[in-house]
C-alpha cells in the first residue's frame, strides 16, 4: 500500500485547508500517513525567498486574488477562516517544536495539529503564544506544561530541523508538501491528484 507523508507547518492556512480535507480522502484510501512537522520559514529562506517579497507588496494583483481564493476554497470545505489576522504571519517555531515533540505519536499528533489550526484560522488566536499552545494541548487530552517543556528540549529542536532540511531535499518549496513514494504534491488544490495517485494499483 502507498504511504503518504505530509510535511506540514500550522502557520499556513493553504495547509489548513488541506489538512482538513485531507481526513476524508485517508478515510477513503485507508493510505497509512507520516505527519512530517517542518518549519516553513526554513524553507523560504532556502528555496522560495520570493514569498517575502510578496508579503511587501500586500495589494498586489495575485495576493488580493488568493486572498479571495483562500476565503473561497474555505466556504467549500465547510471550514471556518479568520484570516488575516493580527498575528500574521505568525511565527510557528514554537507551535511546531509542540508537533515534533508529538510526531513518534501519530494520534496525538493529529489531534494537536487539527486543533492548532482550529486556534489560529478559526478562532483567531495566536499560537506563538505559549499560553495559546498550551490550551490547545489541554483540550486534545495533554499536558500542555508537559508538551511545553519537551519542545524546550535539543533533541525537539533538532528533529523540526531535520525535518525541515530533508523537506528541503526532496524538493520542497512551501506547505504543505505531500509525498507519495518520491512524488511530491504541493497545496490544498492538488488534493485530488493525491487521491487519484492513492488509489492507483
Amino acid at each position: 500500500m502507498k504511504k503518504l507523508e505530509v510535511f506540514y507547518d500550522l502557520s499556513s492556512p493553504w495547509t489548513y485547508l488541506a489538512v482538513n480535507n485531507l481526513q476524508p480522502i485517508i478515510a477513503e484510501t485507508d493510505a497509512p500517513v507520516c505527519w512530517r512537522p517542518f518549519l516553513v520559514g526554513g524553507v523560504f529562506n532556502a528555496v522560495n525567498p520570493d514569498v517575502y517579497a510578496a508579503r511587501a507588496a500586500p495589494m498586489a494583483p495575485k495576493i488580493v486574488h488568493n486572498y479571495r481564493w483562500l476565503h473561497e476554497w474555505a466556504r467549500l470545505a465547510n471550514l471556518p477562516l479568520v484570516f488575516p489576522t493580527a498575528h500574521h504571519p505568525v511565527k510557528s517555531v514554537l507551535a511546531m517544536r509542540c508537533c515534533c515533540a508529538l510526531q513518534d505519536n501519530p494520534d496525538a499528533l493529529l489531534r494537536f495539529s487539527l486543533a492548532a489550526f482550529d486556534a489560529y484560522f478559526a478562532q483567531g488566536n495566536n499560537i506563538d503564544d505559549p499560553a495559546v499552545l498550551s490550551e490547545v494541548a489541554e483540550a486534545c487530552g495533554l499536558s500542555g506544561a508537559m508538551l511545553l517543556q519537551q519542545a524546550s528540549a535539543q533533541p525537539i529542536k533538532d528533529l523540526l530541523r531535520a525535518n525541515t532540511e530533508e523537506a528541503i531535499s526532496r524538493g520542497a518549496y512551501g506547505s504543505p508538501t505531500l509525498f507519495i513514494d518520491d512524488r511530491l504534491y504541493f497545496g490544498n488544490d492538488q488534493l485530488p491528484l493525491v487521491r487519484q495517485a492513492l488509489q492507483a494499483s
